[in-house]
């Protein structure tokens, strides 16, 4: 199956492509290469979910915030693309967690997002490498902020 059949199949809505929050570009296409600004959990137009995890926001929680993050990702590259069939692979995913200082499944929270690429493009080309990592605070106090980089068809 195509990722738009995946996507089809699995009755997922993407939300409206975010507009940028600073002076950066959302989406760039490099050769065969495209790079995804950091992405935040989106819920619709200018509205994302907030939160640190554990101690608002549980690590479920924290874990579907991320498959959310996704789902904008998927939404700017459709915007810019036209279709996700443009991407023949995922290469990299990199993975930002606004959690408490004892927080360390880091790498489960991420899991969302990266379990969402899986199912769009299969096991193989779904996914690619990564890192998961924790961080102090976040822009405007968002659980997760992923970015990451494609290969095109």
């Amino acid at each position: 199956m195509t990722p738009e059949e995946n996507l089809q199949r699995l009755n997922l809505v993407l939300p409206p492509p975010p507009d940028p929050i600073g002076v950066y570009k959302p989406f760039l296409i490099d050769n065969n290469y495209v790079y995804v600004s950091g992405h935040g959990p989106l819920i619709s137009k200018g509205k994302f979910m907030i939160g640190r995890i554990g101690e608002a926001i549980s690590a479920d929680e924290g874990k579907a915030a991320a498959r959310q993050v996704g789902l904008a990702i998927l939404a700017t590259l459709r915007a810019n693309l036209g279709t996700l069939n443009k991407i023949e692979r995922v290469i990299k995913v990199l993975g930002m967690v606004n959690a408490t200082t004892d927080f360390h499944q880091h790498p489960f929270i991420i899991n969302g997002c990266s379990e969402l690429f899986a199912e769009i493009w299969g096991n193989d080309a779904g996914i690619g490498v990564r890192s998961a990592v924790g961080m102090a605070t976040l822009p405007d106090n968002i659980p997760v902020e992923i970015e990451a980089m494609f290969k095109l068809a």
